[in-house]
Protein backbone atom coordinates (compact mmCIF):
# COMPACT_ATOMS: atom_id res chain seq x y z
CA UNK A 1 0.00 0.00 0.00
CA UNK A 2 1.30 3.30 -1.01
CA UNK A 3 0.12 7.27 0.61
CA UNK A 4 0.87 9.64 -2.74
CA UNK A 5 3.26 11.30 -1.14
CA UNK A 6 5.79 11.13 -3.46
CA UNK A 7 9.66 10.46 -1.80
CA UNK A 8 11.39 11.46 -4.66
CA UNK A 9 11.84 11.83 -8.59
CA UNK A 10 14.26 8.99 -10.46
CA UNK A 11 15.25 8.71 -14.08
CA UNK A 12 14.69 5.70 -16.49
CA UNK A 13 18.04 4.72 -17.08
CA UNK A 14 16.67 1.95 -19.34
CA UNK A 15 13.43 0.29 -20.49
CA UNK A 16 13.41 -2.70 -22.47
CA UNK A 17 9.83 -3.90 -24.04
CA UNK A 18 10.59 -7.34 -25.71
CA UNK A 19 7.63 -9.90 -25.10
CA UNK A 20 8.01 -11.78 -22.02
CA UNK A 21 11.74 -10.09 -20.83
CA UNK A 22 10.04 -6.32 -20.29
CA UNK A 23 11.90 -4.10 -17.46
CA UNK A 24 12.63 -1.08 -16.55
CA UNK A 25 15.83 0.42 -15.03
CA UNK A 26 15.55 3.48 -12.78
CA UNK A 27 18.06 5.57 -11.09
CA UNK A 28 17.20 6.94 -7.33
CA UNK A 29 18.88 7.72 -4.15
CA UNK A 30 15.96 7.43 -0.94
CA UNK A 31 13.98 5.12 -2.34
CA UNK A 32 17.16 2.75 -2.66
CA UNK A 33 18.41 3.36 1.02
CA UNK A 34 16.64 0.28 2.16
CA UNK A 35 15.57 -1.55 -0.59
CA UNK A 36 15.70 -5.50 -1.22
CA UNK A 37 14.74 -8.11 -3.87
CA UNK A 38 10.81 -8.35 -3.63
CA UNK A 39 9.93 -4.68 -2.72
CA UNK A 40 7.18 -2.28 -3.88
CA UNK A 41 8.27 0.98 -5.49
CA UNK A 42 5.32 2.97 -7.49
CA UNK A 43 6.51 4.35 -10.32
CA UNK A 44 4.20 7.18 -11.64
CA UNK A 45 1.57 5.70 -9.68
CA UNK A 46 2.22 2.01 -10.80
CA UNK A 47 3.10 -0.42 -8.05
CA UNK A 48 6.49 -2.16 -9.40
CA UNK A 49 8.59 -5.01 -7.63
CA UNK A 50 12.49 -4.74 -7.52
CA UNK A 51 14.00 -7.50 -9.01
CA UNK A 52 17.42 -5.97 -9.18
CA UNK A 53 19.26 -3.62 -7.94
CA UNK A 54 22.56 -2.28 -7.87
CA UNK A 55 24.00 1.30 -6.67
CA UNK A 56 21.64 3.69 -7.22
CA UNK A 57 19.54 1.80 -10.14
CA UNK A 58 17.33 -0.92 -9.53
CA UNK A 59 15.37 -2.87 -12.36
CA UNK A 60 11.74 -3.96 -12.62
CA UNK A 61 9.94 -6.39 -14.82
CA UNK A 62 6.90 -5.20 -16.91
CA UNK A 63 4.37 -6.77 -18.01
CA UNK A 64 2.44 -6.21 -21.27
CA UNK A 65 -0.64 -5.31 -19.99
CA UNK A 66 1.16 -3.01 -17.46
CA UNK A 67 2.63 -1.56 -20.34
CA UNK A 68 -0.22 -1.19 -22.27
CA UNK A 69 -2.48 0.28 -19.46
CA UNK A 70 -0.30 2.90 -18.09
CA UNK A 71 1.64 5.82 -19.30
CA UNK A 72 5.21 3.34 -18.66
CA UNK A 73 5.02 2.51 -22.08
CA UNK A 74 5.84 5.61 -23.64
CA UNK A 75 8.73 6.21 -20.76
CA UNK A 76 12.22 6.33 -22.52
CA UNK A 77 15.51 7.07 -21.43
CA UNK A 78 16.23 10.18 -19.33
CA UNK A 79 12.49 10.46 -18.40
CA UNK A 80 11.54 11.59 -14.86
CA UNK A 81 9.25 9.83 -12.71
CA UNK A 82 7.34 9.77 -9.35
CA UNK A 83 8.58 7.18 -6.48
CA UNK A 84 7.24 6.17 -3.32
CA UNK A 85 8.19 3.22 -1.26
CA UNK A 86 5.34 1.03 0.17
CA UNK A 87 4.36 2.70 3.16
CA UNK A 88 6.10 1.28 6.43
CA UNK A 89 3.80 0.39 9.17
CA UNK A 90 5.38 3.21 11.80
CA UNK A 91 5.08 5.67 8.67
CA UNK A 92 3.06 8.75 8.69
CA UNK A 93 -0.17 8.28 6.26
CA UNK A 94 -0.18 11.80 4.59
CA UNK A 95 -1.92 11.14 1.49
CA UNK A 96 -4.82 8.63 1.00
CA UNK A 97 -5.21 4.96 -0.02
CA UNK A 98 -3.10 4.18 -2.75
CA UNK A 99 -2.56 0.62 -4.21
CA UNK A 100 -0.72 0.70 -7.01
CA UNK A 101 -3.14 -0.40 -9.50
CA UNK A 102 -3.92 2.03 -11.71
CA UNK A 103 -7.84 2.66 -13.35
CA UNK A 104 -6.58 4.09 -16.17
CA UNK A 105 -5.15 6.88 -18.17
CA UNK A 106 -6.24 10.70 -18.80
CA UNK A 107 -5.30 13.71 -20.53
CA UNK A 108 -3.87 16.58 -19.90
CA UNK A 109 -5.71 19.34 -21.22
CA UNK A 110 -5.44 22.63 -19.35
CA UNK A 111 -2.33 24.13 -17.14
CA UNK A 112 -3.14 27.51 -15.61
CA UNK A 113 -1.07 29.34 -13.13
CA UNK A 114 -3.02 30.97 -9.59
CA UNK A 115 -1.00 32.81 -7.53
CA UNK A 116 1.68 30.38 -6.28
CA UNK A 117 -0.47 27.41 -7.41
CA UNK A 118 -1.33 25.92 -10.49
CA UNK A 119 -4.18 24.40 -12.04
CA UNK A 120 -4.32 21.00 -13.95
CA UNK A 121 -6.95 19.76 -15.76
CA UNK A 122 -7.46 16.34 -16.68
CA UNK A 123 -10.08 14.46 -19.13
CA UNK A 124 -10.73 10.93 -18.53
CA UNK A 125 -13.31 8.31 -19.25
CA UNK A 126 -16.43 7.31 -17.91
CA UNK A 127 -15.04 4.45 -15.63
CA UNK A 128 -12.86 7.04 -13.90
CA UNK A 129 -15.09 9.82 -13.85
CA UNK A 130 -17.89 7.94 -11.68
CA UNK A 131 -15.60 7.96 -9.14
CA UNK A 132 -14.41 11.47 -9.02
CA UNK A 133 -15.37 13.83 -6.36
CA UNK A 134 -15.31 17.05 -5.67
CA UNK A 135 -12.86 17.40 -2.39
CA UNK A 136 -12.30 13.74 -2.84
CA UNK A 137 -8.99 12.69 -3.31
CA UNK A 138 -7.31 10.89 -6.64
CA UNK A 139 -3.73 9.83 -7.42
CA UNK A 140 -2.44 11.15 -10.73
CA UNK A 141 1.04 9.16 -11.62
CA UNK A 142 1.20 8.14 -8.12
CA UNK A 143 0.46 11.89 -6.23
CA UNK A 144 -2.18 12.04 -3.55
CA UNK A 145 -4.08 14.93 -4.79
CA UNK A 146 -7.01 16.49 -4.04
CA UNK A 147 -10.01 17.06 -6.77
CA UNK A 148 -10.84 20.64 -6.67
CA UNK A 149 -13.39 20.66 -9.83
CA UNK A 150 -15.45 18.34 -11.48
CA UNK A 151 -17.20 18.08 -14.91
CA UNK A 152 -18.83 15.43 -17.01
CA UNK A 153 -15.57 14.19 -18.51
CA UNK A 154 -12.75 15.94 -16.43
CA UNK A 155 -11.35 17.03 -12.97
CA UNK A 156 -9.32 19.70 -11.97
CA UNK A 157 -6.64 19.77 -9.12
CA UNK A 158 -4.51 23.09 -7.74
CA UNK A 159 -1.49 22.08 -6.55
CA UNK A 160 1.24 24.03 -4.24
CA UNK A 161 4.38 24.87 -5.14
CA UNK A 162 6.18 21.96 -3.46
CA UNK A 163 4.30 19.20 -5.18
CA UNK A 164 5.35 20.99 -8.43
CA UNK A 165 9.06 20.92 -7.33
CA UNK A 166 8.91 17.25 -5.74
CA UNK A 167 7.17 15.98 -8.94
CA UNK A 168 6.98 14.98 -12.48
CA UNK A 169 3.66 16.94 -12.87
CA UNK A 170 5.65 20.30 -13.38
CA UNK A 171 7.22 18.88 -15.94
CA UNK A 172 3.77 17.72 -17.89
CA UNK A 173 2.63 19.48 -21.12
CA UNK A 174 -0.99 19.69 -22.56
CA UNK A 175 -1.62 16.27 -24.37
CA UNK A 176 0.64 14.45 -21.94
CA UNK A 177 -0.90 11.29 -20.39
CA UNK A 178 -1.39 10.62 -16.76
CA UNK A 179 -1.83 7.61 -14.51
CA UNK A 180 -4.67 7.77 -12.45
CA UNK A 181 -5.81 5.74 -9.57
CA UNK A 182 -9.57 6.54 -8.22
CA UNK A 183 -10.11 6.58 -4.49
CA UNK A 184 -10.59 2.46 -3.35
CA UNK A 185 -13.21 3.56 -0.70
CA UNK A 186 -15.37 4.67 -3.46
CA UNK A 187 -15.05 1.40 -5.42
CA UNK A 188 -15.46 -0.66 -2.30
CA UNK A 189 -18.77 1.29 -1.23
CA UNK A 190 -20.08 1.00 -4.86
CA UNK A 191 -19.68 -2.97 -4.32
CA UNK A 192 -21.44 -2.71 -0.64
CA UNK A 193 -24.75 -0.98 -2.29
CA UNK A 194 -25.01 -3.05 -5.31
CA UNK A 195 -24.83 -6.20 -3.39
CA UNK A 196 -28.74 -7.89 -3.63
CA UNK A 197 -30.96 -7.38 -0.45
CA UNK A 198 -30.98 -11.63 -0.11
CA UNK A 199 -27.19 -11.49 0.23
CA UNK A 200 -27.59 -8.61 3.24
CA UNK A 201 -25.42 -6.54 2.15
CA UNK A 202 -24.97 -2.74 2.78
CA UNK A 203 -27.95 -0.98 1.05
CA UNK A 204 -28.47 3.25 1.04
CA UNK A 205 -31.67 2.39 3.57
CA UNK A 206 -29.23 0.83 6.12
CA UNK A 207 -26.67 3.69 6.13
CA UNK A 208 -29.62 6.28 6.38
CA UNK A 209 -30.64 3.92 9.46
CA UNK A 210 -27.16 3.98 10.62
CA UNK A 211 -26.86 7.80 10.30
CA UNK A 212 -24.21 7.79 7.06
CA UNK A 213 -27.15 9.75 5.17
Amino acid sequence: MFTGIVEEMGMVSEITRNGNNSYIRIQAEKVLSDVHIGDSIAVNGVCLTVTRHDGNIFQADVMNETLNRSSLGSLKRGSKVNLERAMSAEGRFGGHIVSGHIDGTGTITNIKNDGIAVWYTVSAKPEIMRYTVEKGSIAIDGISLTVARVSENSFSVSIIPHTAEKTVLSLKKIGDIVNLENDIIAKYVEKLVNIPQKKKGVTLELLAEKGFM
